[in-house]
């Protein structure tokens, strides 16, 4: 029973690690837009594109991993698809040319839709009802941090060697996991409902597939679709965020710093004005704690914090980077130089406070949004209805990660650098109105659609028992 709950823990703890994977490489290129640029010749709008197109390509092919996962065996589903996304991104550092860059990520795409919708369909299944989304929000935590990890290495080791050896190093590590993945352990589907416990225990297993009719039941339901409209005006906006360390690198720049010194610190900006999304664990369990006293509680909560983000992102955009000390004279004395900054400058102390309280405020969706689509769906449509609403929210992350290119360009006609970024990213932050709206609508509903699960799954129970 012990080597059991270890080998649990362990499979837990390599798909929680493996959600960053999609981040990391979605991370790398927003502060490698002009390195990249440059070298292949292309504007820096088009690489946006590129971007744009790799989040869209991974939620469709989500939608393929999702279904498959609620047929086939999970681990070798995510072994394969591990091989193609690392294989691509390997390709992706020897592209010499536009073309060629743009189809290894479309590849990438393909392999890395396996890590969001098969590692949610795992998870759900080994992680105990009554602490979903605090559990939950580690898988989140864990894509937050692998943007964090992939602007940072594109600032260390892009900047500072090569735009391509941030994607060798990742295609490198992606082909090690599937090493990981032999002594992960494939779950018993249903097996974290409480309704099912007796059934698992009398050694019995929930035999009940996804069938392609039940698709549209799927989507219809008007939690996953409230679920999927939330998703979809809350990621127009984080797909907007992917432009931060453009916001900040163009603000050093205003104070007289030369490029590579503004991509630099721009991402080390980028992962200390993230902060906040740490408290995400906090979130989940918070979730959990107001979910029993009332299916309402974990959507209500969630739309008061996602309505705050707004003006808390407002405000830190308009500040200004002034009175800006940075050492150049190495990567470390930067570090080291914006960490000081932040404690001494009035200017950087208002921006750090106002970002790690907006990041905080944004993290409470991921885990709360999760854990609803996970309670209001039966144990084999969890996959499938998470691809389909992860296609919404990727449809919202490209529209916002495009959307900006043209808004700026917009923008740029009347105003300069920074104040055009500034503009163009607070329109975006408007879209987190209807999204919280969203989950103030969808607490109506949670309540039938959770009842109507837990019934559902009492009566096959009870069926299968006898």
């Amino acid at each position: 029973m012990k080597k059991n709950n270890m080998r649990s823990i362990y499979t837990i703890f390599v798909f929680v690690a493996l959600a960053a994977f999609d981040n990391i490489i979605i991370g790398l290129f927003p502060p490698l837009f002009s390195s990249i640029a440059k070298d292949l010749k292309v504007p820096i709008a088009a690489l946006g594109i590129v971007s744009a197109i790799n989040i869209l390509v991974t939620a469709v092919s989500s939608i393929l991993w999702g279904y498959a996962a609620g047929k086939y065996n999970r681990k070798r589903l995510i072994m394969f698809g591990t091989i193609i996304w690392s294989v691509s991104v390997f390709f992706t550092s020897r592209s010499n040319n536009y073309l060629e860059l743009l189809i290894s990520q479309i590849c990438t795409g393909i392999g890395l839709g396996c890590i969001a919708s098969i590692g949610f369909s795992v998870l759900t299944d080994f992680i105990p009802y009554k602490y979903r989304g605090m559990i939950l929000s580690l898988w989140g935590m864990s894509q937050g941090l692998g943007g964090i990890l992939g602007a940072l290495m594109a600032s260390l080791i892009g900047a500072t060697v090569s735009w391509r050896k941030p994607f060798e190093i990742v295609s490198i590590i992606g082909l090690l996991l599937i090493f990981l993945y032999i002594f992960i352990k494939e779950p018993t589907l249903g097996a974290s409902d409480p309704e099912l416990q007796n059934l698992i225990k009398q050694g019995s297993e929930y035999s009940y597939n996804i069938h392609l009719s039940e698709v549209k039941g799927i989507i219809a339901k008007r939690s996953n679709m409230l679920l999927l409209l939330q998703g979809f005006f809350m990621n127009i906006t984080t797909g907007s965020l992917i432009w931060l360390p453009t916001l900040y690198i163009s603000k050093i720049q205003s104070q007289g710093y030369d490029n590579k010194t503004a991509i630099i610190a721009a991402g080390y900006l980028y992962a200390v004005l993230q902060l906040g999304g740490l408290s995400s664990a906090f979130f989940g369990y918070l979730g959990d704690l107001v979910q029993r006293k009332s299916y309402k509680g974990r959507a209500l909560i969630t739309s008061f914090f996602v309505f705050i983000t707004m003006p808390l992102y407002i405000a830190m955009f308009a500040i200004p980077m002034n009175k800006l000390s940075l050492d150049n004279s190495s990567t470390y004395a930067i570090l080291l130089s914006i960490i000081k900054q932040i404690f001494i400058n009035p200017w950087m102390i208002a921006i750090f406070i106002l970002a790690l309280l907006a990041s905080a405020a944004q993290s409470s969706n991921t885990p709360n949004w999760l854990a609803l689509i996970t309670d209001v769906n039966l144990p084999e449509h969890r996959g499938a209805a998470f691809s389909i609403a992860n296609l919404a929210n990727s449809l919202g992350r490209t529209i916002g990660n495009v959307g900006v290119g043209y808004i700026l360009a917009l923008v740029s006609i009347f105003k300069v650098e920074p104040n055009n970024y500034i503009i163009t990213l607070i329109i975006f932050q408007v879209f987190l109105v209807p999204s919280a709206l969203c989950y103030f609508k969808m607490a109506n509903t949670n309540a039938h659609d959770i009842n109507k699960v837990k019934e559902t799954l009492t009566k096959r129970s009870n069926l299968a028992s006898k």
